[in-house]
């Protein structure tokens, strides 16, 4: 018988929040990178404009930029009526921002260099679709204009100190990289075990699913063939299944496949391994098992399977017939000693179900 189962956007050039794993606003996920982010950009830019004795407008705008905007950025968001698009329009700002400060340099060659690169590579960061390519006009736009009331100065030998002062950014820029890939890297691999592990489990009975069982029995059977070591096989059917589903309904339905599985864990020996077949057809491989011995474990299987009780369906009497079927050293495909196994159940029912055929 065989049923149905029913049964992240930064904006200095530093640390890499990915939004598409948090839960909070997106100005909230950004606001602390973007602190930290434009203190740490404050660093090499600093050491530039000080080497360089620079006007009071490019201190009036470092001021601005690193101490203020952040914080500008955040309330902007906060009170807007659509926060997620204000952010979005702030993190376009953050890159033309970052567009300025070459110019504002003299394209001081390092600082300059590192700055737009990792606030370009921040962009990609982010996991927000589309939005380094965005961010480009803005940036270009940013650094043309700044570059003009620069009159296009180009100073971009990088003194000693210009040096030590990008270090920190680096460093923690390269470490948040690092942190980054690391938990994407622990996530894909959870994946890929949960992954594992529905390949391996049937869902509703939590016995092995269909493909690792019968892995399972290809082995067993290498070994039998190697040991010459019989293993039995016994094929469990619920009786009348389905007229379990049609008078108390699927979940009645359900909960008697559960019951049979926990019934079949409890009475088993720890070698041995039950599987689902599909519907409500259940296998047990029985490794260095013979016949006698593979009709006695069916028996109180079946014996314990009549004294089950479904607590939420009192109304539902479960039955099970078992056909048996024994492989000795003899080289056997699978399908076969399942078709064995098939032909006794088949027999059990036909005798009335509720008993073991072999």
């Amino acid at each position: 018988m065989r049923v149905r189962p029913s049964n992240r956007a930064s904006k200095g050039p530093v640390v890499t929040p990915n939004t598409g794993r948090d839960q909070r606003p997106l100005h909230r996920v950004i606001y602390p990178h973007r602190i930290v982010g434009m203190a740490l950009t404050a660093l090499p830019v600093v050491a530039v404009l000080h080497q360089r004795d620079a006007s009071m407008a490019a201190w009036l705008f470092v001021t601005f930029a690193t101490l203020v905007w952040p914080h500008l950025a955040y309330v902007l968001a906060k009170y807007s009526a659509d926060p997620r698009r204000t952010e979005m329009r702030s993190l376009l700002i953050d890159s033309a921002i970052a567009g300025a400060w070459p110019p504002l340099m003299h394209f001081n060659l390092l600082p300059s260099a590192l700055l737009l690169t990792l606030s370009s590579m921040d962009k990609i960061s982010t996991g927000i679709r589309g939005l380094w390519r965005r961010s480009l006009p803005g940036m270009l736009l940013s650094l043309l204009l700044c570059a003009a009331l620069t009159d296009f100065a180009f100073e971009p030998v990088t003194a000693m100190p210009v040096i030590l002062a990008c270090l920190p950014i680096m460093l923690i820029h390269m470490v948040s990289v690092n942190l980054s890939s690391h938990r994407l890297l622990r996530k894909v691999r959870l994946q890929n075990q949960e992954l594992d592990r529905l390949h391996r489990v049937d869902m509703l009975t939590g016995l092995s699913a269909r493909t690792d069982w019968e892995q399972h029995a290809e082995r067993l059977m290498q070994r039998s063939a190697a040991s010459g070591e019989p293993i039995g096989l016994l094929l469990i059917d619920i009786d009348e299944f389905k007229q379990i589903n049609d008078r108390h309904g699927h979940s009645a339905g359900d909960d008697a496949l559960r019951a049979l599985a926990n019934t079949l864990r409890s009475n088993l020996r720890a070698t041995d391994r039950a599987g689902r077949l599909g519907g409500d057809e259940f296998v047990v491989l029985l490794p260095a098992t013979g016949a006698a011995q593979a009709q006695d474990i069916a028996e109180r299987l079946r014996n314990a399977v009549a004294y089950l009780r479904l607590r939420e369906h009192p109304g539902v009497r479960l039955t099970i017939s078992i056909g048996v079927a024994i492989l000795d050293a003899a080289p056997t495909p699978l399908r076969a000693w399942l078709n064995a196994a098939d032909h006794a159940l088949y027999r059990a029912k036909r005798n009335g179900r509720n008993r073991t055929m072999s």
